[in-house]
């Protein structure tokens, strides 16, 4: 299938960002008024920030303006999402990105003058309430590592310079990379990023699946020098300014923003990669056994445990799905689901230019926006259960915090979204006793959930680990050391179970996480979370419901380990994770029991 162009998209297939403006005018006017609060709070605060009240004061009205900035980028960036080639949208997101960072490094003079001031200050500051206690909190947190006022005033206007890494990788990989069609068992394919990621990589034709990944690797590969500058940028500015803020390491300065130890950080990734990999070489080579294969390689990882078994569900029959295997966590829940399929909440078109792989954007003052392409396959509905996950966390926490005790850690994020993918899973198995229905919703908790925040994301971030090493002995990264290091982490965690073939390298070039810090280890922390926590209400029911709703509210008023905490679960210790490998193990021997009672 041919990807359309994006005017060629069915209006259903879209999501609706009327929500945030329906007019250019009225972007506009939040535009125009987001300057006039900046100008005004520079006008009445800057030099005057010394005492209890003035701060509070300052931070109570600086509530409008960052809560307008949030909807405006937002919405520009939205809108560049779902469309690389639209220049006008481009133009507007770039114009609204400089003068984002003019009004940020015009006020960034409260957070440096604040932090002049003496504990005892900002501790009665803190008293005064008002929706600013957390983020004086935090503020005291990171005064250790600010820098003077006007640094900090010039390093704010330089965002968008901070930000070009990132907007060169998205557009050589979603503007300039056009993929040809590619012949396989006497056919010829369209391929694209999409295409591949969604579709190939998962088919079960041997030829066809193989000669994608080939065809895909090949094509890529004509922009690894181009995308390995763009990190060496990024993981060099990184470098740059944990130096300039007394951290030790690039690591330290981005588990700080996180409220994360080193020592969780660490231990997580030691520990997944001892205990894990035994299990997946185990259903790696069940894959093989299943699909006849000479040879299981790299680009055989993402196949279904029964190919022939694979329901087709449209966007109207997921609304069941999704709505039943949620209703544990309660009617205003289930209400939010409908609505974000009545409101256009959710992208599922496929089209040229569009982001690949899925995500929620949840701008404070509206409902969340999802990205998808929906494939008429069981996984999107997983997919979208995942992203949902995401819009009911913050339509908590945003009914219950101030726009500053939202930004919740990375570290946690995904907790919510994994979290519904697996009460999908346990709803799914409770629905039909028959054992190859169970097998096939194991495999997709192995092959889709678990793998997905499990493998993937984990090894991504055992290789961004290496990258960062490199980054703090005084080293530098070109496309060939990437390669190198992509190659031994999957060496290493595969072993001799699969064949490493040409091209799997590359895939440190698929994935945007580099440039949001450390982020592709959060998966699997949020999802040891959401396993404990999953497991807790089907043991215990609504008392377990109803602890995990007061975390989703929490926000960031609480740091990753007490929203963890919250929900009982001591993630700052081994056993949340030796416990969900454990479960993991246990559900690929039951895959294999039952694909010996049911294959012999």
């Amino acid at each position: 299938m041919e990807l359309v162009m994006r005017k060629d998209v069915p209006r259903e297939l879209t999501w609706d960002l009327s929500a945030i403006y329906s007019t250019e005018a009225a972007l506009e006017a939040d535009a125009d008024r987001i300057e006039v609060l900046s100008c005004h709070l520079e006008e009445a605060y800057k030099g005057k920030l010394i005492t209890p009240q003035a701060i509070s004061s300052c931070l109570t009205e600086a509530q409008e303006l960052y809560e307008r900035a949030d909807l405006l980028g937002s919405y520009c960036y939205l809108a560049v999402s779902v469309d690389y080639y639209d220049t006008g949208n481009q133009k507007r997101n770039e114009k609204v990105g400089m003068l984002l960072s003019e009004v940020f490094s015009r006020i960034s003079f409260i957070e440096s003058e604040i932090l002049m001031q003496e504990d005892d200050v900002l501790e009665e500051a803190i008293a005064l309430g008002g929706g600013n206690g957390c983020y004086l909190r935090n503020l005291l947190r990171k005064k250790q590592h600010r820098l003077t006022p006007e640094t900090e005033r010039v390093l704010t206007a330089l965002t968008p310079v901070f930000d070009a890494p990132s907007q060169i990788y998205d557009m050589a990989k979603l503007a300039d990379m056009r993929f040809d069609s590619f012949e396989a068992d006497g056919e010829k394919f369209p391929l694209g990023y999409s295409l591949f990621e969604d579709s190939y990589e998962y088919d079960p034709r041997t030829e066809v699946r193989r000669t994608a990944f080939k065809a895909f690797s090949d094509k890529i590969r004509q922009y690894e020098n181009v995308t390995a500058a763009a990190y060496q940028t990024q993981v060099q500015a990184e470098k740059i300014m944990a130096k300039l803020r007394g951290f030790d390491s690039v690591i330290d300065s981005l588990l700080f923003q996180q409220n994360v130890s080193r020592e969780m950080y660490e231990r997580q990734l030691d520990l997944i990669m001892e205990r894990l990999a035994p299990h997946m070489r185990k259903y790696a080579k069940l894959l093989q056994k299943v699909y006849g294969l000479d040879s299981m390689t790299s680009a055989d990882l993402k196949l279904d445990v029964d190919p022939a078994y694979v329901p087709s569900v449209t966007i109207e029959e997921s609304k069941e799905y999704i709505e039943k295997g949620l209703a544990i966590l309660g009617e205003d829940y289930v209400e939010m689901i409908r609505t974000a399929y009545r409101g256009r909440w959710a992208d599922f078109a496929q089209n040229q230019g569009k982001c690949t792989g899925g995500f929620c954007s949840s701008p404070y003052g509206s409902h969340s926006f999802i990205l998808l392409s929906w494939h008429d396959q069981m996984a999107d509905v997983f997919t979208l259960a995942h992203e949902l996950g995401h819009a009911g966390h913050f339509k908590a926490c945003h009914g219950a915090q101030s726009v500053y005790d939202v930004d919740v850690s990375n570290y946690f994020v995904e907790a919510p979204s994994t979290m519904n993918e697996l009460l999908m899973a346990h709803y799914l198995l409770k629905t039909n006793p028959d054992k190859r229905f169970r097998r096939w919703v194991l495999g997709c908790m192995i092959s889709k959930t678990y793998y997905h925040n499990f493998v993937t994301h984990f090894l991504e971030a055992v290789y961004q680990r290496e990258v960062y090493r490199l980054i703090d002995a005084g080293g530098s990264v070109q496309a060939e050391v990437l390669n190198r290091i992509m190659r031994k982490t999957l060496e290493k965690f595969w072993g001799d179970a699969v064949e490493i073939c040409e091209g799997a390298e590359l895939t440190w070039m698929r994935q945007p996480h580099y440039y949001m810090g450390l982020y592709s280890y959060t998966y699997s922390a949020g999802l040891t979370i959401a396993t404990q926590v999953c497991r807790r209400i089907e043991e215990e029911g609504q008392t377990a419901v109803d602890d995990w709703k007061r975390v989703l509210a929490a926000g960031s008023t609480k740091s990753p380990a007490e929203l963890a905490k919250m929900a009982g679960v001591d993630i700052t210790t081994s056993e949340p994770f030796i416990d969900t490998i454990d479960t993991i193990g246990a559900i690929i021997d039951e895959i294999c029991q039952l694909t010996e009672e049911l294959e012999g």
